[in-house]
């Protein structure tokens, strides 16, 4: 008998094992090449203080897309994030003279997570599109803050920006923020009950009902922390910059994010996910502009390569979608 030909079981499960080989490889193996392709056109993107500014550059975006994946893995989506940025950096720059540091960081921060909460109201109790409330609340944001604040505001409190150019034991503060916003989205997905029931709502809402789990209440909670954290991403960005242009201040961080977290492997339809995996994107997003400004490479040309990887991103979660 000949065994010249396999069995169509034995070829599904190797095209199987080597898919999975290749979703889990892709992205590590991207961020190596593409370390290498820029320390090549420019040595000094390889050493330690490029590296320290890359964390700078990143910190707003991964402390948005920790929290954004997290709600992508219960199957929901917040486009709002970028707007939620702007009007918290308008917000905050407003309430300063009033309210001292900490009673501005304490409302901005309060500001984002109703926000939040609002739109997970109406996404989990009421029922409503995640697309078109959260699209809702860009547009409607958006034009509270350039209502807030026509001109951009600046002049912030000194002992406020130190937050944005300051260190701690060596590294910036802001790298710290980030990595403890991370530490903490890694540890209530492994280790708490909202991390299980969020992947059980993306897996399949009507069983987690079912089984005991208010989704309701933990989508609503979701949102709310997303606001939480694109309200925090606000606060850092206007203290690294000294200024809040209510204008452009967040605009298309939502691409970013969502660009970030389609690279860290998350489906856009929820129920899995790594957010280690997430924040080795957010890295590989952070090391693509950083390389290529150190290349001289047109802002135009910048953002025409940033688009093709959210299209590429965007391809591969097809791809997972259809061997999954």
């Amino acid at each position: 008998m000949s065994h010249a030909n396999a069995s169509p079981v034995a070829n599904g499960k190797s095209a199987t094992s080597y898919g999975a080989l290749f979703s889990a490889a892709a992205l590590p193996l991207a961020v190596a090449l593409l370390a290498i392709f820029f320390y090549l056109k420019s040595p000094v993107f390889l050493t330690l203080g490029n590296w320290i500014s890359i964390s700078v550059q990143i910190a707003a975006l991964m402390t948005i897309s920790i929290p954004f994946a997290i709600l992508l893995m219960a199957g929901k989506v917040d486009l709002s994030v970028g707007s939620m940025v702007g009007l918290s950096g308008v917000v905050a720059g407003l309430m300063f003279p009033h309210l001292g540091i900490a009673g501005t960081v304490i409302f901005t921060l309060g500001v984002g997570l109703a926000i939040g909460l609002i739109s997970g109201f109406l996404v989990g109790y009421i029922g409503m599109s995640p697309i078109i409330v959260t699209l809702g609340a860009l547009t409607f944001m958006r034009g509270l803050a350039q209502w807030l604040s026509p001109t951009p505001l600046f002049g912030f409190p000194e002992a406020f920006t130190y937050i944005g150019y300051g260190q701690l034991f060596g590294l910036p503060i802001l790298t710290w923020i980030m990595l403890a916003v991370l530490c903490a989205g890694v540890y209530v997905m492994a280790r708490t009950p909202l991390g299980r029931h969020t992947v059980a709502i993306g897996v399949n809402e009507r069983a987690a009902y079912l089984v005991g789990i208010r989704v309701k209440l933990t989508v609503m909670l979701l949102y709310g922390v997303v606001g939480l954290g694109a309200a925090l991403a606000g606060l850092m960005t206007i203290a690294r910059i000294n200024s809040a242009p209510s204008g452009t201040l967040g605009i298309a961080v939502e691409l970013s994010v969502l660009t970030a977290v389609l690279l860290g492997g998350i489906p856009f339809t929820g129920g899995k996910g790594s957010l280690l995996r997430v924040a080795l994107g957010v890295w590989l997003l952070g090391m693509l502009s950083n390389g290529l400004i150190l290349m001289n490479v047109p802002t135009e040309a910048s953002l025409m390569i940033t688009g093709l990887v959210l299209v590429l991103a965007a391809g591969l979660d097809v791809l997972r979608t259809r061997r999954g």
